[in-house]
């Protein structure tokens, strides 16, 4: 052998024990990382002693690459070691300080929504008086949501919705009587529901969204009057604002109710005074009254669309927004904190 070709067998012979020696010092996963760049990188010693290979005879390269290749495994082992003692160190200094006995962190316990809160404690009150749960579709044909609730395409009624329309017939409910619709529809009276659920219009300002939730009410039967509607959401509002809350109707106008009146309780912040401590109430603007539903005897249009008897069959309907309840029964002053998803506000209704 050329002497060129034993100092590149020296060199790979000398690896394995100056790259120990430098794994010796090093005392972190970092330093590992630099004698493996130093040794095996692409400018590494390894490398280096290979290149030199270029310039030997070609009878002496297998044994050259022979060596470089054991050499090379060496330091792979040897830096794979290493570097595995360094993260083991690392791991059981991370839980040098680990108490097993201290307790352990409470998962944090989720709650239902304040709208979802409400919505079932409204459905629960009307269903232990005999209300069933109805539940249809969100996305509405026009008949259904206006039509045979006596609001044809142009009826002025329209321009209140502001109507999310999907095609010319095909539209976001703006409202859950479509299911008193349906339900009609499909059974014959007696009829006692309730229709909680999404509804949509084209709004959106502290007190408006564009998508909220109604909980509506239907009764149809051959006797029934405005002192049962009246009977039924007097116990509803006391049971949901206290038993000393009051309750007054207003003649209101709705397409499909005749007569119509809109429901005020007496403001539970100032307990109908209309001022707190001495200043003016502002949730009830000092009136001392809260408007929260609306409601009315169901017109007869009404029922020839559905195909009910109108000189037979007699009904009442209301409606409720339940954010609106939601913002009276726990002082809520911001429609858009139902949504914002904050937990610190959420968190209040563990």
């Amino acid at each position: 052998m050329s002497m060129d070709t034993r100092d590149i067998l020296n060199d790979l012979e000398r690896l394995a024990g100056e790259c120990e020696s430098a794994l010796g010092q090093a005392s972190s996963r970092e330093a590992v990382e630099a004698a493996r760049v130093e040794f095996l990188g692409r400018k590494g010693r390894l490398a280096q002693a290979m290149a030199a290979m270029a310039q030997l005879p070609p009878e002496a390269k297998p044994a050259v690459g022979k060596a470089a290749n054991e050499a090379k495994a060496r330091l792979t082992e040897l830096l794979d070691a290493a570097l595995a003692e360094r993260e083991r160190a690392a791991a059981s200094l991370a839980f040098a300080d680990f108490d097993p006995t201290v307790p352990g962190r409470a998962p944090q316990a989720g709650s239902l929504h304040p709208v979802t809160l409400v919505m079932e404690e409204v459905c629960s009150i009307l269903q232990r008086l005999g209300f069933e749960v109805v539940a249809g579709p969100e996305v509405e044909n026009d008949w259904n949501n206006f039509e045979a609730l006596n609001m044809p395409p142009d009826h002025p009624a329209r321009d209140m919705q502001d109507t999310l329309y999907v095609t010319d017939s095909i539209l976001l409910r703006t409202h859950t009587s479509p299911l008193q619709v349906r339900t009609m529809l499909a059974q014959k009276p007696p009829v006692a529901i309730i229709a909680p659920g999404k509804v949509y219009r084209r709004d959106s300002d502290l007190t408006h969204t564009p998508m909220f939730h109604q909980i509506e009410g239907l009764l149809v039967d051959t006797r029934t009057s405005m002192s049962d509607l009246r009977g039924i959401l007097a116990h509803l509002c006391r049971e949901l604002f206290g038993a000393d809350t009051r309750i007054r109707f207003r003649p209101s106008f709705f397409p499909f109710t005749e007569p119509s009146a809109e429901v005020d309780i007496s403001c539970s912040i100032c307990k109908g005074q209309g001022s707190c401590k001495g200043n003016p109430c502002r949730v009830c603007k000092t009136t001392g009254w809260l408007e929260i539903l609306g409601c009315g005897m169901v017109d007869p249009n009404v029922f020839s669309a559905v195909g009910y008897d109108p000189d037979r069959y007699v009904g009442w309907a209301f409606g409720m927004g339940v954010e609106r309840i939601a913002m009276l029964k726990y002082g809520i002053g911001d429609l858009r904190m139902f949504f914002e998803n904050d937990l610190r506000f959420l968190g209040q209704f563990y």
